[in-house]
């Protein structure tokens, strides 16, 4: 029997529809609009956070925000391998180096204690990543950023709505990004945003997104001159894609609720099987879990096997992520080799994500468990 589960279903309905559909038929405003600043509001208002500068994609986002925290050329940032690129690419956009350091293996986070290791006198800010819907050791992190005066991060792109206590992530740093790609917990297709309580920090970043445009009101309407004061990029979130965000927002408390209910009914039926560990977060932790990843306890050779079983059963299964520092460009540009991080590796060999959405059905999990379960007893 062959199975049809992919990794992840976008979660939509007929309000998302007609907020497009509105935004298109008003005939006008198709790029800069209202909706733009009214879907800014709400995320500044979920996260609990002053302000939101919405952007076309969380990369843009990153590479804006490291541009208006002045980090340079000669600055290094410490970041995970264990990641998107577009973390570590955002360093080098602005001319950084992107410094490496370990994760530890139950957020998948930066590890504190190798985050320290490699600060330097050129270190400028740490980039911490909240991988796949779960909050990293950031409070550990901010600790160590405070005492070395380094500007602190968040790359929340996997994580809008996680919380560290009643913390919600993307508020520990000076600025951080959510990410609204297709895979995301609510999602424009493409899009992203940048959150903080700094008014120069958003203020920089309204300029550096719309071609360092100082605007007074919308530039495709408006008859006065608009001075341009900044080298700035064509970052700019469109008024229909923010009319698809409000209405995906307004779903999210459900969105996650129903991820974290699929969460845990797959988990109990995976929990009798010794060879795998499952994710359950650190007490104290909110998972939303936009990925549900499991750790294949018998190393990269049996976590190939079972990736490439389930596959072949059009079971969605794959590896986020393989380390940055082992792809092609970053080989060839610093020379990099295995064994510079050991248990990124280690972690990367070994985890293998599997299907989790809102739709995910009970008979999907049970055959996705089901399935798991007949590739080990099959084991020679």
């Amino acid at each position: 029997m062959k199975y049809d589960i992919p990794l992840f279903k976008i979660f939509w309905d007929k309000k998302d529809l007609q907020g497009v559909n509105a935004a298109i038929t008003l005939g006008r405003d198709w790029a800069i609009g209202a909706n733009v600043e009214a879907f800014e509001k709400k995320i500044a208002k979920y996260v609990g956070i002053k302000y939101a500068v919405a952007f076309n994609s969380g990369t843009s986002g990153l590479h804006a925000l490291l541009i208006a925290c002045g980090i340079k050329e000669g600055d290094e940032v410490i970041v995970p391998s264990f990641t998107f690129i577009a973390t570590s690419n955002a360093c080098l956009m602005v001319g950084a180096k992107p410094v490496f350091a370990e994760i530890e293996n139950e957020t998948y986070g930066l590890d504190p204690k190798d985050v320290e290791k490699k600060i330097t006198k050129k270190t400028k800010a740490i980039m911490a990543v909240h991988v796949g819907g779960l909050g990293c050791r950031i409070k550990e992190i901010k600790k160590i950023a405070d005492a070395h005066g380094l500007i602190l991060i968040e790359d929340a792109a996997e994580s809008l709505g996680s919380k560290i206590g009643n913390k919600h992530v993307a508020t520990f740093g000076l600025a951080s990004m959510v990410s609204f790609c297709s895979n995301k917990v609510i999602t424009t297709g493409e899009g992203g945003a940048i959150v903080t309580n700094s008014k120069p920090i958003y203020e920089k970043l309204k300029l550096l997104r719309s071609h360092g445009r100082a605007e007074t009101s919308n530039y495709f309407t408006s008859s006065e001159y608009m001075d341009y004061v900044e080298l700035g990029y064509n970052f700019r979130m469109s008024n229909i894609t923010a009319a698809l965000g409000i209405s995906q927002l307004e779903k999210i408390t459900k969105i996650i609720a129903l991820r974290q209910q699929n969460a845990k009914y797959l988990a109990k039926k995976l929990e009798h099987m010794p060879q795998i560990q499952l994710p359950y977060p650190p007490k104290g932790y909110t998972h939303i879990y936009q990925m549900f990843t499991i750790h294949v306890k018998g190393g990269k050779k049996l976590k190939d096997a079972l990736k490439d079983y389930l596959n072949k059963l059009g079971i969605g299964a794959k590896v986020y992520f393989y380390p940055i520092h082992l792809t092609t460009f970053y080989r060839r540009k610093f020379n990099y080799k295995e064994g510079l991080l050991p248990k990124t590796e280690e972690i990367s060999d070994t985890v293998l994500t599997l299907p989790m959405y809102p739709g995910l059905t009970k008979k999907e999990m049970d055959t996705v468990a089901k399935e798991i379960s007949v590739f080990f007893k099959n084991l020679p």
